[in-house]
């Protein structure tokens, strides 16, 4: 026979239970510190991250900002963020793209989580050790790599995903920048041309194409460089890349975008030709059409995808799925890290 419980036993347990959760619902929403180091690349902005909800900035290193919003500290050195118990994601745009991956190491080693700017590691074997100590860390390791949630591409992806143009057969990029002084010669800087610039570009293949290269075969050329000017810069590069499907891939970058012209800093094409027709965005995303043999639609949606870091964020307080897994976030930057690696210097 069950226990009888009187009904003042009852009304007590609903009493506390009603306290218990009263006091849950009134605690603040839980918040991930986060610091960002470096400003080599497209940092986070100190006085944005009213954009990032569940995020509390506690502190930025090698960022000149002249002001930072009240309370935020100003490290010396990467060590000071590192050592700071309330820092869990560090963002880095390491000073020297060359020592990042060694700067996401050690973050790592500490115990933080890392969103790193791209490219995050300059070769394979570099690429590999980070993600071995993420591992061993049991942290998260996440590149900044949300180029396909961006508005003109994020409906592309979508339009893939349902089927609008059919399979897959071709498709091309192109990423071209202005070009000037601030361009470094040394790609132990920014990375290079082909990587800093081509990450976009394999990126928009696999992530808005949805189909995956099996390797890439590149040229690169430092033609045209401004008569005088020395280093390794290059000023042009070109990919060509088979598909997992039998499709392929053209990709070409360069810093032949010119001055004072009405298109935008980066003049970007993507088209993807399909079974069914085919989808672009091209003049840097000024004009964007699905065309069929049924329709033309132009210009697609607007809408863009998910904020990369606000996903990861979610991400790492909820466990909610990030838009992509590390594997599928770091398979293009692995294609073209192969591809370098057999360039002649």
């Amino acid at each position: 026979m069950a226990p009888f419980f009187p009904l003042r036993f009852w009304l007590a347990l609903i009493f506390t239970a009603s306290l218990a959760f009263s006091a849950t619902a009134n605690l603040p929403a839980r918040k991930l510190g986060v610091a960002l180091y470096g400003a080599n690349g497209h940092q986070l902005r100190p006085d944005k991250f009213n954009l990032y909800p569940q995020a509390t900035l506690i502190g930025v290193a090698g960022i000149k900002s002249a002001v930072l919003p009240e309370g935020v500290k100003r490290y010396a050195t990467l060590d000071e963020i590192i050592a700071d118990p309330a820092v869990a994601l560090v963002v880095l745009c390491s000073p020297r793209r060359a020592d990042q991956a060694r700067d996401a190491i050690r973050c790592l080693e500490a115990g933080k989580h890392v969103y790193a700017e791209k490219p995050s590691a300059l070769t394979e074997v570099e690429l590999d050790a980070i993600l071995a100590a993420a591992q061993r860390a049991q942290r998260e390791f996440r590149e900044m790599a949300g180029t396909a949630f961006a508005a003109n591409y994020a409906a592309m992806r979508q339009l893939v995903q349902d089927g609008a143009v059919g399979d897959v057969v071709q498709i091309l990029v192109q990423k071209s920048y202005r070009y000037g002084p601030s361009r470094p010669q040394d790609e132990a800087i920014d990375g290079g041309l082909f990587l800093q610039a081509g990450i976009h570009a394999a990126r928009l293949v696999e992530h808005v194409g949805g189909v995956r290269m099996t390797e890439a075969i590149a040229w690169e050329t430092s033609f045209g460089k401004p008569e005088g000017e020395r280093g390794a810069g290059k000023i042009a590069a070109a990919a060509h890349a088979p598909l997992a499907n039998g499709g392929m891939a053209t990709i070409i970058i360069n810093y032949l975008n010119p001055a004072r012209t009405p298109l935008p800093h980066g003049n970007e094409t993507l088209r993807i030709f399909g079974t069914k027709g085919f989808i672009e965005s091209v003049d840097g995303g000024t004009r964007t059409r699905l065309v069929t043999s049924e329709k033309v639609v132009e210009p697609l949606d607007r809408t863009p995808g998910p904020d990369y870091f606000n996903a990861l964020v979610d991400h790492l307080i909820t466990g909610a799925a990030m838009p992509l897994s590390v594997e599928e976030e770091l398979h293009p930057l692995r294609i073209l890290l192969r591809a370098k690696a057999k360039l002649r210097p």
